[in-house]
């Protein structure tokens, strides 16, 4: 078999660039410490609703004894639940997200928030927001026909005027 030698030259040349960018991720990743997710907590998602954490009870914003706030929410098709959260503006907040079904994303414009919602895994973001507002929601992973109405919405008031639920005791997680 015959191969033409400017067909040899940009085959090379080709598996050289592959080389050169994967090397450019690897050395980049070692110098910035980035590391593949290590913190994997699973779920099932069929008995979702009867687990402690995310019982219809549970979901929404809870404050700990330690003034921790935790947020749980639930993407099923075609919405998030609860619809509508309230949080304090320059606080961290950690989001805590379970799917009931399929894959789901979840961005919030003007935001650094932005995660894979995975059916039997939780998902878990922390991050706070620097200034009182109204964000939206928005599923940006392509989940059915309804896709397009699946929103909600997270409302950001100042620190000093928010007010927090009643405080939860700390639980354990349900998970299964």
């Amino acid at each position: 078999m015959h191969i033409d030698p400017l067909e040899k030259k940009w085959g090379y040349i080709s598996i050289g660039m592959a080389g050169l960018f994967v090397g450019i991720i690897m050395i980049d990743s070692f110098i910035h410490g980035i590391d593949a997710p290590s913190n994997v907590e699973t779920i099932n998602s069929a008995r979702l609703h009867l687990t402690k954490e995310f019982a219809e009870d549970n979901l929404g914003v809870q404050v700990d004894e330690k003034g921790k706030i935790t947020v749980r929410i639930v993407a099923a098709r075609y919405g998030f639940f609860p619809k509508h959260v309230t949080v304090p503006a320059e606080t961290p907040v950690t989001f805590r997200w379970a799917s009931m079904d399929v894959l789901h994303g979840v961005h919030m414009p003007m935001t650094n928030m932005s995660t894979m919602i995975v059916p039997g895994y939780v998902s878990e973001v922390t991050t706070s927001f620097p200034k009182p507002a109204k964000y939206p929601l928005l599923c940006n992973e392509y989940c059915g026909l309804g896709h397009d109405h699946m929103w909600s919405n997270i409302t950001v008031e100042a620190k000093e005027t928010w007010q927090a639920p009643s405080i939860t005791k700390t639980e354990e997680t349900g998970n299964e």
